[in-house]
This record gives C-alpha cells, structure tokens and sequence, in this order.
C-alpha cells in the first residue's frame, strides 16, 4: 500500500524475514516510527496482508519484495526490485535465518546448505549492495540479527551457531569500518523467544526449550532497535542471555562446547 505525500521526504527500512518473529515485531515497531517499509520474506500473502495493516494503522508506505533468501541470486533480485520501485533504504535490518537441529550427519543437505545461504550470504550480500549507497549519503543505519549462540559452539546445531558467530565477527568488524561515515552498524543476539523458529528447527525437543515459557520477541525488538538508534554495536537483551553469553565466552572453548551439547541434547535424554 502507497500513500501520496507529496514531497515529504522520510526514512526507508527494509526487513528481511518480516512475516513472522522478531522481523515481524521489528517491522511494526519501524512503522510506529514513522518509517516507511520494504518487507522481504517468502510469504506474498502474508507480507502483502501485513504490509495493508501497518500502512493504514501508521500512515506510512509499505512495499512488498517476495523472495526466497536461500535463492544464490537473492539478493540482487532484491536489489532489481528496489530500483524498479525507485527505493533507497536508509536502515536494513537483515534479521531473515533459520536453524536445524540434530547431528549434522543426519540434517537434510538441502537444509544445511540453505540455512548458509539464508544466515550468511544472502546477509552478507544484501548488505554489500546497499552500504555503497548509504556511504554516499554519510547516513544510513544496519541492523543485524544474530543471537547469544553467536559466543559458543554448538553440538546438535553446529551450522547454525557457526553462522551466528559469523554475523557477530562480520557486524563488528563492519561497524569498524565505516565508523565515523554517517553510518552505523548494530547486531543483536537475542536468547531464545516464542516464534516459528522452535517449531521449524525441530530444537523444540531439547533441554534448552522443551517445557519452558518462552517470551516472546516484541522484548528483544524493542532492544535491538533502541541500540540501532543510539548507534550501538552490540546488543544482547535481558540480564540472564548476558551472563550466557559472557560465561560461554570466557569459559575454555572445550567446555563450552561440553556445556552446549548437554543442553542442547533432548530433554528425555539423561
């Protein structure tokens, strides 16, 4: 939905993974700033429902992109259709990723190998294409989402705690670099929240979920976007994934590791 304003001029954040979860809080949170919105996800309908609500409920303008982030060529269609839409974005928040849960040997290949598409590449590509513009401009803000399985190695989700230790390194090392441009770079590393993300990696059966209440993402939202406004590197939300994440990082690698795997592994295992 495109609402005529004539020439006010105003900020454009584009949300990768914005159907459901922290995007999704994200999303919502962007539009009661006043921003306008670029949502990126697989779902047309849904993004497109979405989009309508955010739209009439904000009086911003909502744009559609579907595509699916594991595609290798992603993130040029996004591009492709940012131009056809003669759309600059000044915040990207490149929150879109998924994990798998298991032994590597038994995950679906067509998995692992998407999840490296999803949480890295199309991540890191996304953010190449639109940080040349940004840097022009001497203004421009990025919003990474990783989480606290960023500081540790994880047994039973290797993949996906490697890719998360990747965006951290790459947003810090990042945020580095364009210092002092007009452009800032930010990564949150959330815990585990309430969304699809449980149900679809299939860690709903381990110690470190299964029969706990889980909050849900609006909390982590809300700290993510508050460190992208201060211009904040990194951001982890709630006391508890902070002591997590400072002892998993300074304890020796091994047992770390060691700690991982024991709560990772399925909660009917002794």
């Amino acid at each position: 939905m495109t609402i005529d304003r004539g020439k006010t001029e105003r900020s454009t954040a584009l949300v990768t993974g914005a159907s459901s979860g922290i995007g999704l809080a994200l999303a919502k949170l962007l539009a009661a700033d006043g921003h306008d919105l670029v949502l990126v996800a697989r779902s047309e309908d849904r993004l497109r429902q979405l989009g309508d609500e955010l739209a009439a409920a904000h009086r911003i303008n909502a744009h559609v992109i579907p595509v699916d982030l594991a595609r290798p060529n992603a993130a040029e269609l996004v591009l492709k259709a940012l131009q056809e839409k003669q759309l600059s974005v000044d915040v990207l928040v490149n929150n879109a990723g998924f994990g798998t849960y298991g032994p590597l040997a038994e995950n679906p290949v067509e998995d692992v190998v998407g999840m490296i598409q999803v949480n890295i590449l199309a991540l890191s590509h996304l953010t190449r294409l639109l940080l040349p513009p940004m840097l022009e401009r001497a203004r421009g803000k990025i919003l990474n989402i990783a989480s606290i399985a960023a500081f540790q190695p994880g047994p039973l989700m290797a993949v996906y705690f490697a890719t998360k230790a990747y965006v951290l390194s790459f947003s810090e090392a990042l945020a580095s670099e364009v210092a002092g441009s007009g452009v800032t770079v930010t990564v949150a590393c959330p815990g585990p929240i309430q969304s699809g993300f449980q149900e679809r990696s299939g860690m709903g059966a381990s110690k470190l979920v299964y029969g706990k209440k889980l909050v849900g993402p609006e909390s982590a939202a809300r700290a993510a976007l508050q460190a992208l406004k201060s211009g904040k590197t990194v951001v982890i939300p709630g006391l508890s994934n902070k002591l997590l994440a400072l002892a998993a990082s300074r304890a020796p690698r091994r047992l770390a590791t060691w700690m991982a795997h024991r709560v990772l592994r399925r909660a009917t295992e002794t």
